[in-house]
């Protein structure tokens, strides 16, 4: 459906720029809600559970330091025409890009793992055995891809995107101390143990991921967002990470109200939604672990879909979820491979998930310095940007949010060899 026929209709200037917003949203929501992930879930509920409301004041700079990389991400998209992998290719040379693609190739196949890790888990909880859930999440997760176009795809991730509601009513069913919640945002409590610490590195650490980068750019680019349309890309770019910790906030708030406040000792999410159960009772608790399969099912997506695209970009193939096998081979080939891959690993008996887990994370630190490196280099090359180089009072939030990422990712780095 074609959104700008429709803005003949309103005679209002607010109504049509609200249709044109919608026809162009869709990137920016859809990239920041799935860094919800499983990983991100179970890092939340365990910093509320065993934290309780202590965490939440890391929700204000992880949202600035999201929206700027964002925003940076579909600036140079929509201006470019080009996805992030293609650029840094023109940028740094052939052989730099081939290594840091196979470090990120690493790392995502990790990460998709967790993914399908937390399918298993999460339908689990529903009492669905891994061996019938995993075939038929995966069939899913395929078909999805490869018999839609992007607009079809898009409307179905955000879609799913609105499933994370259910984190926001959980939270709010679990009765929690509203005072308590926003002097905690407002007076950060800094704890110095090695404890606090880590749990602080992991929650940021889980806010921004490379391979976010590079989906971003690359579904913009495939969207065709016109540069004109560029400040309605840029509000989708900051509503995206608003909604994200709005979710990843409640998540921690449901924890900290109920298993924090009565004590009660939880390793991961299928604890968590049983603690949940007699304490905020069976509606929260089914809601949770809704909203852990929907994410779960969600990332299983898009991570090897951003793969498929940096891969393909990086060596000058075609990409797109709207092209077909024959006309993006390796794409759709890339896909389907990284899809039955993890799960025929998950659904072998004894997996070392843990270690595989602790390697994706390490890979993701070391790599995403590099990342927004890069994008800050491109994104101020006037022969690539011209007027849309960033301006002097936005480098500086943006290198300090670099720097700041770089000293928590090496942090990161630090503790997951502890």
């Amino acid at each position: 459906m074609d959104f700008r026929i429709l803005l003949r209709s309103f005679k209002g200037p607010r109504m049509a720029s609200l249709i044109l917003f919608l026809s162009i949203m869709g990137p920016g929501i859809i990239t920041a809600t799935v860094d919800n992930d499983a990983g991100g879930i179970t890092t939340y509920s365990l910093a509320g559970a065993n934290f309780g409301y202590t965490m939440l004041w890391t929700f204000v700079p992880m949202l600035i330091a999201l929206a700027v990389v964002q925003e940076m991400g579909v600036r140079m998209g929509v201006v470019s025409g080009k996805g992030l992998a293609d650029l840094i290719r023109e940028k740094v040379g052939v052989k730099i890009t081939f290594f840091v693609m196979i470090a990120l190739l690493m790392a995502n196949f990790g990460n998709t793992l967790a993914e399908f890790s937390g399918i298993a888990v999460s339908t689990g909880m529903f009492g669905i055995p891994k061996y019938i859930a995993l075939p038929v999440a995966a069939l899913f997760v395929w078909g999805l891809v490869i018999k839609g176009n992007y607009r079809s795809v898009e409307k179905i991730f955000i879609g799913a995107s609105l499933v994370y509601l259910s984190y926001i009513v959980a939270g709010i069913l679990a009765h929690p101390n509203w005072g308590l919640a926003l002097h905690s945002v407002v007076v950060p409590h800094i704890d110095m143990s090695a404890a606090y610490i880590t749990m602080v590195i992991g929650l940021v650490g889980t806010t921004i991921a490379p391979w976010m980068q590079f989906y971003l750019q690359s579904s913009v680019v495939e969207k065709g967002i016109s540069i004109k349309d560029l400040k309605y890309s840029k509000i989708d770019a900051v509503v995206g990470p608003a909604f994200t910790c709005i979710v990843a906030f409640f998540i921690v708030l449901a924890c900290a109200s109920t298993i924090f406040s009565n004590g009660v000792a939880v390793n991961n999410v299928a604890d968590v939604s049983k603690a949940l159960l007699p304490l905020a009772g069976q509606y929260a608790s089914g809601l949770f672990a809704l909203g852990f399969l929907n994410a779960s099912l969600f990332a299983a997506v898009i991570l090897p879909l951003s793969t498929a695209y940096y891969v393909c970009e990086s060596l000058g193939l075609e990409t797109g979820i709207s092209k077909n096998f024959r006309e993006a081979p390796v794409f759709h080939g890339l896909y389907l491979g990284i899809i039955l891959l993890a799960t025929i690993i998950i659904m072998l008996p004894n997996v070392p998930l843990l270690p595989i887990l602790y390697l994706s994370q390490v890979a993701n630190g070391i790599l995403l310095p590099f990342i927004l490196i890069f994008m800050l280099l491109i994104v101020n090359d006037r022969n690539i940007m011209g007027e849309y180089v960033n301006s002097r009072l936005f480098n500086y939030i943006a290198w300090a949010t670099v720097i700041i990422v770089i000293g928590l990712s090496l942090g990161l780095v630090a503790t997951s060899f502890m």
